[in-house]
């Protein structure tokens, strides 16, 4: 069944790291069967219900899945082999369109700021006991949110949005809980998922956000949470427009209980008003992050929610690392409220790459979506052709695999990179990469 593997470990963690390390190294490959627990508790020489917890802390884990009577089996995307490792090797002179990183000729100068901060630090040192979130970035931070009509609350700051997402999932779930997560969707937390122990149900997708027909059905299958993307979803650019959000809330409303967990991912690089969904739910949380606005390295988001919600964030944040450096925060804060960044520049900058490209494929039949943000979702009927003859032009592009469940193929393109000059050459390129291969005549 195992081939040449043989499971080893007297105990249920031990058995369970041997599993957790061969599926690391290959040994066990996705989709290969385990034995029956009785069968290795036999072999072992130990109890089986030794092996049952060795097994239950795998599935936990998000490393193997059970499948009825067929019994156990190493998942087919497991954990331990996360979604980014299915990337495209760039090869010299050509252009990386994969990445989903902002451009670097938009991001702030980050010196001055930092300096500010640093200023601050020695003129009062920090120390443990100190107030984790600074009160300059706590001040600019709520004024936004109050704005933008997230309700009102406290906040506290994680070391980015996948954290704040964790987080929040670890402090309301269980494992074995189901969560209602868009396809496609973000890759990183589609692997976070079952990292945590927890299930995916997916929910379709249109340029106006989640659809309420599979929420309304994932929540009365019984998800007990949802995630859903703001502004700029990744990999679609899709924004929650008013009329969806309404529908959406009506959706929620009518199933208080759920933990919504909202992720404003084009804070910053949108021109579009964020359209929350905050409050519909008793639980919820509101995640704004710095990455893409402000550089990927200032690992930070603030975090909004209702009291219960962001105290036991703050509380595991406590036995963890404490809290996010407040050199950081403070350096955040005056990037934010000394307007660091111009967003209504910004936002055009990534239209200017995107829309082009949009209308240069429509011309050509091809339908690309990507209605905010940096990256364009575009359907292709086989993803492994399409990325393979895009690479042959010198064109590297992101398998949709990494960001889908059950949607159908398509792959995903970062606009950063690109040029005005770029743009036919790349339409080209994709109407040449997606079309069907001339059949061959045998006489």
């Amino acid at each position: 069944m195992l081939g040449e593997y043989r499971i080893e470990g007297r105990g249920a963690a031990e058995i369970a790291a041997d599993v957790e390390r061969a599926v690391g190294t290959g040994e066990l490959r996705p989709g290969q069967s385990l034995p029956p627990m009785r069968e290795l508790a036999t072999r072992l020489g130990v109890n089986p219900n030794t092996v049952a917890a060795a097994y239950r802390t795998l599935r936990e884990r998000g490393v193997i899945e059970t499948a009825g009577r067929r019994g156990s089996r190493v998942r087919p995307k497991p954990v331990t082999t996360g979604r980014d490792q299915l990337r495209v090797e760039v090869p010299p002179g050509a252009l990386d369109l994969s990445t989903g990183n902002p451009d670097p000729e938009l991001l702030p100068r980050l010196a001055p700021a930092l300096a500010v901060a640093a200023e601050a630090g020695d003129r009062r040192a920090v120390l443990y006991g100190d107030d984790p979130v600074d009160p300059g970035l706590l001040r600019v931070a709520r004024a936004e949110l109050d704005a933008d009509g997230v309700p009102a609350g406290p906040l506290t700051v994680t070391s980015g949005s996948l954290d704040a997402i964790e987080r929040v999932l670890a402090a309301h779930l269980r494992p074995g809980d189901a969560v209602a997560v868009e396809d496609p969707g973000w890759g990183s937390a589609l692997d976070l998922m079952p990292a945590l122990g927890l299930r995916t149900v997916p929910v379709g997708v249109d340029d106006d956000g989640p659809l309420p027909e599979d929420l309304a059905r994932a929540l009365t299958d019984g998800a007990r949470a949802v995630l859903v993307t703001a502004r700029a979803q990744n990999p679609t650019g899709a924004a929650v427009t008013a009329a969806r959000a309404r529908a959406l809330r009506a959706v929620l409303r009518a199933h208080p209980n759920t933990l919504l967990i909202e992720d404003d991912h084009g804070h910053g690089i949108v021109d579009l008003p964020p359209h929350p969904l905050a409050g519909a739910t008793r639980h919820w949380a509101f995640a704004r992050s710095a990455a893409k606005t402000y550089g990927p390295d200032l690992r930070l988001a603030v975090l909004a929610g209702d009291p219960v919600t962001v105290d036991r964030v703050r509380g595991r944040l406590r036995l963890g690392p404490g809290w996010v450096s407040l050199l950081l925060q403070r350096a955040l804060a005056q990037l934010w409220s000394g307007g660091a960044v111009d967003r209504t520049a910004v936002a055009e900058s990534y239209r200017s790459r995107r829309q082009p490209l949009i209308d240069a494929l429509a011309a050509r039949g091809i339908e690309a979506r990507g209605r905010t943000g940096m990256n364009l979702w575009i359907p292709v009927p086989d993803e492994t052709t399409a990325v393979a003859r895009l690479l042959q032009s010198g064109w590297v592009v992101a398998p949709g695999a990494r960001f889908r469940l059950t949607s159908p193929p398509a792959v995903r393109i970062t606009v950063s990179p690109l040029t005005p000059a770029d743009i036919e050459p790349l339409a080209e390129a994709i109407e040449a990469a997606v079309r069907p291969s001339p059949s061959r005549a045998y006489g």
